[in-house]
């Protein structure tokens, strides 16, 4: 459903790029070629502003960075460059036209590993992290969850099921669950549901784990359980994030690693990722989308499944 959805968008866009090069050309008189490329500066134009107005929105909700965080005027235009590039990249090509379910390596390396996607997305945010998956010699499974605004807990029996396959299809008693944004609360309520005896590790890239200012914007059941609600003492997770809090076994975060940037432009509070008894590893000059496709996370996500373990003899 994300794939076709996000091709009727992009194929949206382009009709309007065609009919503001069309109007151009008919009404003002104007080349073909000059009118079409005033069209396709008039949508880029459009798809910055969506990216810029995310950092606006998440610099009302921030939470404070750390002084040998805090980026130049160079910097930060890095960062969001690099954050609009894949948000483009990703919304414009990896998910309508590269949405998979895995890969299996031929001589297997460390365990293997279920990528969970985040909100508004399918299995092809994983496209870039797929490659060097492969590149590393690491088997891997993708998920994709749907409805696309459903509960959260609803996404639980898709978790499941793909774990299950995984281990048969790999041989391996264990796997390790990778998972962007939303996705790392999938697989705390999956925790939840099914215990962990299954899985070996579990990496976040982004995930509100105590929720987000920017959920108000968003749609959907699953959009409201992500919410964090500002108040004169500082803000407050979802009543559907402390009820997922209550339930968990605490001891369990140990099997966590939580990986989060100080200037994620959709997780705000940034420290919301922050899960206590976990291994946090912040970083910072780094977008909420570009974090799933940044070199330097990817490293990090390929060194946390190699030392988590191998499969099973």
């Amino acid at each position: 459903m994300v794939a076709l959805v996000s091709r009727l968008i992009l194929i949206a866009q382009l009709a309007i790029a065609a009919a503001i090069a069309y109007g151009l050309t008919r009404l003002n008189g104007m080349a073909p070629a000059p009118a079409i490329l005033c069209a396709a500066i008039v949508l880029l134009a459009v798809r910055m502003s969506i990216t810029a107005n995310n950092f606006r929105l998440a610099w009302r909700f921030r939470s404070e960075t750390p002084g040998h965080c805090r980026l130049t005027a160079f910097q930060a235009c890095r960062l969001y460059l690099n954050e609009f590039r894949s948000t483009m990249l990703s919304s414009s090509w990896t998910l309508p036209f590269h949405a998979f379910a895995g890969h299996t390596a031929l001589q297997s390396r460390g365990l293997p590993v279920l990528l969970i996607h985040g909100y508004g997305c399918n299995s092809g945010y994983w496209h870039s992290m797929s490659r060097k998956l492969r590149d590393a010699g690491i088997t891997h499974h993708a998920v994709s969850l749907e409805p696309i605004f459903g509960d959260i807990d609803s996404f639980v029996p898709s978790v499941h099921e793909a774990v299950e396959r995984l281990r048969q299809e790999s041989g391996s008693q264990k796997v390790i669950l990778l998972a962007h944004s939303m996705g790392g609360l999938v697989a705390r309520a999956y925790l939840n549901v099914h215990g962990d005896d299954r899985i070996a590790r579990v990496i976040t890239l982004g995930t509100p784990h105590h929720g987000t200012g920017l959920a108000d914007f968003g749609m959907g059941d699953n959009s409201e359980q992500m919410r964090w609600i500002a108040s004169d003492r500082g803000g407050t997770p979802s009543a559907w994030l402390q009820e997922l809090a209550a339930r968990e076994d605490h001891r369990r975060y140990a099997l966590f690693v939580s990986i989060y940037s100080h200037h994620d432009n959709i997780i705000a509070p940034q420290t919301s990722s922050e899960l206590p008894g976990a291994r946090n590893i912040d970083l910072h000059g780094i977008g909420h989308v570009a974090l799933g496709l940044n070199p330097r996370v990817q490293k990090i996500v390929i060194d946390e499944i190699f030392a988590a373990g191998q499969p099973d003899e």
